[in-house]
Protein backbone atom coordinates (compact mmCIF):
# COMPACT_ATOMS: atom_id res chain seq x y z
CA UNK A 1 0.00 0.00 0.00
CA UNK A 2 1.42 3.25 -1.01
CA UNK A 3 0.84 5.70 2.12
CA UNK A 4 1.21 9.20 2.09
CA UNK A 5 1.62 10.47 5.74
CA UNK A 6 1.35 14.28 7.49
CA UNK A 7 2.73 13.96 11.05
CA UNK A 8 5.52 11.63 10.32
CA UNK A 9 8.24 13.10 12.57
CA UNK A 10 5.81 12.88 15.29
CA UNK A 11 4.95 9.87 18.04
CA UNK A 12 2.68 8.21 16.05
CA UNK A 13 4.04 9.12 12.80
CA UNK A 14 7.23 7.58 13.87
CA UNK A 15 5.54 4.44 15.11
CA UNK A 16 3.72 4.28 11.79
CA UNK A 17 6.90 4.58 9.34
CA UNK A 18 8.56 2.00 11.65
CA UNK A 19 6.08 -0.87 11.99
CA UNK A 20 4.11 -0.71 8.75
CA UNK A 21 7.31 -2.32 6.99
CA UNK A 22 5.20 -3.75 4.38
CA UNK A 23 3.95 -0.57 2.81
CA UNK A 24 5.59 2.23 0.77
CA UNK A 25 5.08 5.04 2.96
CA UNK A 26 5.98 8.98 2.01
CA UNK A 27 6.20 11.26 4.77
CA UNK A 28 7.35 14.67 3.64
CA UNK A 29 8.58 16.83 6.38
CA UNK A 30 6.41 19.66 7.31
CA UNK A 31 8.87 22.31 5.73
CA UNK A 32 8.05 20.54 2.15
CA UNK A 33 4.06 20.14 2.93
CA UNK A 34 2.72 21.83 5.57
CA UNK A 35 -1.02 21.42 6.41
CA UNK A 36 -1.85 25.20 6.22
CA UNK A 37 -0.69 25.11 3.01
CA UNK A 38 -3.72 23.59 0.07
CA UNK A 39 -1.11 23.96 -2.42
CA UNK A 40 1.43 21.95 -0.92
CA UNK A 41 -1.12 19.12 -0.22
CA UNK A 42 -2.08 19.15 -3.62
CA UNK A 43 1.58 19.04 -4.65
CA UNK A 44 1.80 15.95 -2.35
CA UNK A 45 -0.77 13.91 -3.51
CA UNK A 46 0.06 14.33 -7.20
CA UNK A 47 3.49 13.44 -6.77
CA UNK A 48 2.83 10.61 -4.68
CA UNK A 49 -0.09 9.15 -6.13
CA UNK A 50 -1.21 7.18 -3.06
CA UNK A 51 -3.78 4.71 -2.39
CA UNK A 52 -4.57 6.31 0.98
CA UNK A 53 -3.44 9.40 3.16
CA UNK A 54 -3.10 9.29 6.94
CA UNK A 55 -2.87 12.57 9.23
CA UNK A 56 -0.99 12.01 11.92
CA UNK A 57 -0.02 16.10 12.56
CA UNK A 58 -1.64 17.82 15.03
CA UNK A 59 -1.41 21.04 16.94
CA UNK A 60 -1.83 19.69 20.46
CA UNK A 61 -0.21 22.33 22.80
CA UNK A 62 -3.39 22.32 24.57
CA UNK A 63 -2.63 25.14 27.00
CA UNK A 64 -1.02 27.46 24.14
CA UNK A 65 -4.43 26.67 22.56
CA UNK A 66 -6.61 28.94 24.70
CA UNK A 67 -4.37 31.92 23.77
CA UNK A 68 -3.70 31.29 19.90
CA UNK A 69 -7.14 29.36 19.31
CA UNK A 70 -6.47 30.43 15.67
CA UNK A 71 -3.18 28.21 14.96
CA UNK A 72 -5.86 25.71 16.50
CA UNK A 73 -8.30 25.89 14.53
CA UNK A 74 -5.95 26.79 11.41
CA UNK A 75 -4.32 22.98 11.82
CA UNK A 76 -7.17 21.09 13.83
CA UNK A 77 -10.15 22.01 10.67
CA UNK A 78 -9.09 24.13 8.08
CA UNK A 79 -6.21 22.09 7.18
CA UNK A 80 -7.50 19.14 8.02
CA UNK A 81 -10.66 20.14 6.00
CA UNK A 82 -8.98 20.81 3.16
CA UNK A 83 -6.74 17.75 2.75
CA UNK A 84 -10.12 15.49 3.32
CA UNK A 85 -11.85 17.35 0.25
CA UNK A 86 -8.72 16.89 -2.16
CA UNK A 87 -9.01 12.84 -1.31
CA UNK A 88 -12.59 13.20 -1.58
CA UNK A 89 -12.28 14.77 -4.94
CA UNK A 90 -9.56 11.72 -5.87
CA UNK A 91 -11.52 9.11 -3.98
CA UNK A 92 -8.28 8.35 -1.84
CA UNK A 93 -9.55 6.94 1.61
CA UNK A 94 -8.53 9.52 4.14
CA UNK A 95 -7.65 8.74 7.80
CA UNK A 96 -7.24 11.17 10.79
CA UNK A 97 -6.50 11.20 14.76
CA UNK A 98 -8.56 12.79 16.71
CA UNK A 99 -8.63 12.93 20.24
CA UNK A 100 -10.74 12.07 23.76
CA UNK A 101 -10.93 16.23 24.56
CA UNK A 102 -13.95 16.11 22.14
CA UNK A 103 -15.39 14.78 25.58
CA UNK A 104 -16.18 17.10 28.85
CA UNK A 105 -14.87 14.51 30.95
CA UNK A 106 -18.82 14.25 32.85
CA UNK A 107 -19.04 10.77 32.34
CA UNK A 108 -18.71 8.18 35.02
CA UNK A 109 -17.91 5.10 32.31
CA UNK A 110 -15.44 5.50 29.01
CA UNK A 111 -16.59 6.98 26.32
CA UNK A 112 -18.14 5.08 23.41
CA UNK A 113 -18.76 6.22 19.67
CA UNK A 114 -22.10 6.85 20.23
CA UNK A 115 -21.71 9.02 22.88
CA UNK A 116 -22.27 12.92 22.27
CA UNK A 117 -18.94 15.00 22.19
CA UNK A 118 -18.94 18.27 24.39
CA UNK A 119 -15.17 19.94 24.65
CA UNK A 120 -14.38 22.33 27.65
CA UNK A 121 -11.63 23.74 25.56
CA UNK A 122 -10.14 25.35 22.91
CA UNK A 123 -8.47 22.04 21.52
CA UNK A 124 -10.78 20.05 22.26
CA UNK A 125 -13.11 22.30 20.10
CA UNK A 126 -11.11 22.50 17.16
CA UNK A 127 -10.52 19.06 16.86
CA UNK A 128 -14.20 18.02 16.99
CA UNK A 129 -14.99 20.70 14.29
CA UNK A 130 -12.02 19.16 11.86
CA UNK A 131 -14.21 16.14 12.87
CA UNK A 132 -17.37 17.57 11.58
CA UNK A 133 -15.73 18.95 8.44
CA UNK A 134 -14.10 15.86 7.77
CA UNK A 135 -17.60 13.98 7.63
CA UNK A 136 -19.68 16.30 5.90
CA UNK A 137 -17.48 15.83 2.97
CA UNK A 138 -16.86 12.19 2.22
CA UNK A 139 -17.96 7.89 2.97
CA UNK A 140 -14.45 7.41 2.66
CA UNK A 141 -13.01 9.04 5.58
CA UNK A 142 -12.35 7.19 8.90
CA UNK A 143 -11.49 9.35 12.08
CA UNK A 144 -9.44 7.70 15.08
CA UNK A 145 -10.18 9.28 18.11
CA UNK A 146 -7.39 7.82 20.90
CA UNK A 147 -6.24 9.44 24.45
CA UNK A 148 -3.02 10.42 26.17
CA UNK A 149 -0.69 9.26 23.08
CA UNK A 150 3.16 8.19 24.27
CA UNK A 151 6.15 6.92 22.29
CA UNK A 152 9.59 6.40 21.62
CA UNK A 153 9.86 10.18 20.03
CA UNK A 154 9.24 12.81 22.53
CA UNK A 155 6.07 15.48 22.37
CA UNK A 156 7.64 17.81 20.28
CA UNK A 157 5.54 20.01 22.63
CA UNK A 158 6.80 18.96 26.05
CA UNK A 159 9.93 17.57 25.11
CA UNK A 160 9.66 14.15 26.76
CA UNK A 161 7.35 11.07 27.70
CA UNK A 162 5.05 11.23 30.96
CA UNK A 163 6.59 7.99 31.46
CA UNK A 164 9.86 8.47 31.23
CA UNK A 165 9.46 12.01 33.22
CA UNK A 166 8.49 9.97 36.19
CA UNK A 167 11.13 7.72 36.16
CA UNK A 168 13.95 10.31 35.25
CA UNK A 169 12.30 11.92 38.58
CA UNK A 170 12.23 8.61 40.93
CA UNK A 171 15.77 7.94 39.46
CA UNK A 172 17.01 10.62 40.61
CA UNK A 173 15.70 10.15 44.43
CA UNK A 174 12.70 12.90 43.82
CA UNK A 175 8.94 11.26 44.92
CA UNK A 176 7.08 11.99 41.37
CA UNK A 177 3.72 14.44 42.73
CA UNK A 178 1.08 12.64 40.10
CA UNK A 179 -2.69 13.32 40.13
CA UNK A 180 -4.78 10.92 41.27
CA UNK A 181 -8.58 11.95 40.46
CA UNK A 182 -8.12 12.40 35.91
CA UNK A 183 -9.12 9.51 34.24
CA UNK A 184 -8.05 8.25 30.70
CA UNK A 185 -6.92 5.45 29.02
CA UNK A 186 -3.30 6.21 28.20
CA UNK A 187 -2.52 4.74 24.91
CA UNK A 188 1.15 3.26 23.61
CA UNK A 189 2.25 4.62 20.19
CA UNK A 190 3.24 1.42 18.96
CA UNK A 191 0.06 0.03 19.67
CA UNK A 192 -2.58 2.48 18.02
CA UNK A 193 -0.14 2.85 14.74
CA UNK A 194 -0.79 -1.58 14.51
CA UNK A 195 -4.69 -0.74 15.27
CA UNK A 196 -4.70 1.78 12.67
CA UNK A 197 -3.56 -0.50 10.06
CA UNK A 198 -5.67 -3.49 11.08
CA UNK A 199 -8.45 -0.64 10.58
CA UNK A 200 -7.28 0.50 7.19
CA UNK A 201 -6.92 -3.22 6.30
CA UNK A 202 -10.75 -4.20 7.76
CA UNK A 203 -11.95 -0.90 5.36
CA UNK A 204 -13.30 0.65 8.21
CA UNK A 205 -15.28 4.03 7.83
CA UNK A 206 -16.60 6.98 10.30
CA UNK A 207 -15.83 7.61 13.77
CA UNK A 208 -14.16 4.30 15.88
CA UNK A 209 -12.17 4.69 18.95
CA UNK A 210 -8.89 3.01 19.21
CA UNK A 211 -6.84 3.51 22.71
CA UNK A 212 -5.31 1.05 24.97
CA UNK A 213 -7.88 -0.56 27.16
CA UNK A 214 -9.22 -0.06 30.49
CA UNK A 215 -9.54 3.85 32.35
CA UNK A 216 -6.87 4.33 34.95
CA UNK A 217 -5.67 7.73 36.80
CA UNK A 218 -2.58 9.00 36.03
CA UNK A 219 -1.14 8.26 39.84
CA UNK A 220 -2.32 4.68 38.70
CA UNK A 221 0.02 4.81 35.67
CA UNK A 222 2.77 6.21 36.65
CA UNK A 223 2.84 3.89 39.69
CA UNK A 224 2.59 0.79 37.21
CA UNK A 225 5.15 2.41 35.24
CA UNK A 226 7.33 2.60 37.62
CA UNK A 227 6.79 -0.93 39.32
CA UNK A 228 7.66 -2.56 35.54
CA UNK A 229 10.28 -0.47 35.70
CA UNK A 230 11.76 -2.29 38.58
CA UNK A 231 12.11 0.97 40.48
CA UNK A 232 10.85 0.84 44.09
CA UNK A 233 9.02 3.90 44.30
CA UNK A 234 5.55 4.94 45.45
CA UNK A 235 4.06 8.76 43.83
CA UNK A 236 2.81 11.00 45.68
CA UNK A 237 -1.02 11.37 44.85
CA UNK A 238 -2.57 14.95 44.20
CA UNK A 239 -5.83 16.50 43.12
CA UNK A 240 -6.34 18.23 40.19
CA UNK A 241 -7.02 20.98 41.68
CA UNK A 242 -3.18 21.84 42.93
CA UNK A 243 -2.16 21.79 39.18
CA UNK A 244 -3.51 24.90 37.74
CA UNK A 245 -3.07 24.75 33.85
CA UNK A 246 -5.00 27.69 31.56
CA UNK A 247 -7.17 24.83 29.74
CA UNK A 248 -9.70 23.14 31.72
CA UNK A 249 -8.97 19.46 31.24
CA UNK A 250 -11.23 16.38 30.98
CA UNK A 251 -11.37 14.87 34.62
CA UNK A 252 -12.95 11.56 33.35
CA UNK A 253 -11.73 10.89 29.23
CA UNK A 254 -11.31 7.41 28.84
CA UNK A 255 -12.39 5.70 25.94
CA UNK A 256 -14.11 2.81 25.12
CA UNK A 257 -15.23 1.41 21.48
CA UNK A 258 -18.69 -0.39 20.42
CA UNK A 259 -16.93 -0.62 17.12
CA UNK A 260 -13.31 -2.39 17.52
CA UNK A 261 -14.64 -6.09 18.11
CA UNK A 262 -16.89 -6.23 14.71
CA UNK A 263 -13.65 -4.80 12.54
CA UNK A 264 -11.53 -7.58 13.66
CA UNK A 265 -9.35 -5.31 15.67
CA UNK A 266 -8.18 -5.54 19.73
CA UNK A 267 -6.17 -2.95 21.37
CA UNK A 268 -3.93 -4.34 24.80
CA UNK A 269 -4.78 -3.49 28.25
CA UNK A 270 -2.75 0.32 29.75
CA UNK A 271 -0.72 -2.17 31.33
CA UNK A 272 0.63 -3.97 28.38
CA UNK A 273 0.73 -0.43 26.86
CA UNK A 274 3.52 0.02 29.46
CA UNK A 275 5.75 -2.61 29.42
CA UNK A 276 5.66 -2.71 25.32
CA UNK A 277 6.89 0.86 25.53
CA UNK A 278 9.39 0.38 27.99
CA UNK A 279 10.94 -3.36 26.26
CA UNK A 280 11.15 -1.41 22.73
CA UNK A 281 13.07 1.60 24.65
CA UNK A 282 15.30 -0.73 26.18
CA UNK A 283 15.63 -2.32 22.80
CA UNK A 284 16.05 0.59 20.75
CA UNK A 285 18.66 1.89 23.59
CA UNK A 286 20.87 -1.41 23.32
CA UNK A 287 20.64 -1.09 19.70
CA UNK A 288 22.58 2.38 19.49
Amino acid sequence: MRVLLFGGGGQLGTEIRGRWSGDEIHAPARSEAPLEDPAALERALESVQPEIVVNAAAYNAVDEAEEHPQRAFAVNAFAVEALARLCAERAIPFVTVSTDYVFDGESDRPYAERDAPHPINAYGISKLAGELLVERLSGEALIVRTCGVYGRRPSRSKGYTFIDRVIAQARAGETPRIVADVIASPTYAGHLADAIRALIAAGARGVVHAANAGAVSWHAFASEALREAGIPCVPEAIPSSSYVTRARRPRFSALASERLAGLGVTMPDWRAGIAAYLAETARASTAT
